[in-house]
């Protein structure tokens, strides 16, 4: 696993920097493992909804974002879904 150091700490390459879940880079997969892979998803994926204003400056191009990133879909919560029972 590669991580780059910046100056806001460091980047994991395999997880993207918006959410923190794994990437599934092909690209990254092949470089780690020196196995090849087929062509990463991210070439033929649309970036238009993906929210990269979101992401500082200096930490752009050190990792790929996730395919739900780049659909522009937020996270699921990790508590669950809303009980209704809470007012």
């Amino acid at each position: 696993m590669m991580a780059t150091q910046t100056a806001s700490g460091l980047i994991d390459a395999a997880r993207c920097p918006l959410c923190g879940e794994a990437n599934r880079c092909a690209m990254e997969i092949e470089r780690e493992t020196g196995q090849a892979q087929p062509p990463c998803w991210c070439m033929q994926a649309d970036f238009s909804k993906a929210p990269l204003t979101n992401l500082p400056q200096e930490l752009r191009r050190l990792a790929c974002i996730c395919m739900r990133c780049a659909a522009g879909r937020q996270p699921a919560s990790k508590d669950g879904p809303p009980s209704q029972d809470s007012a």
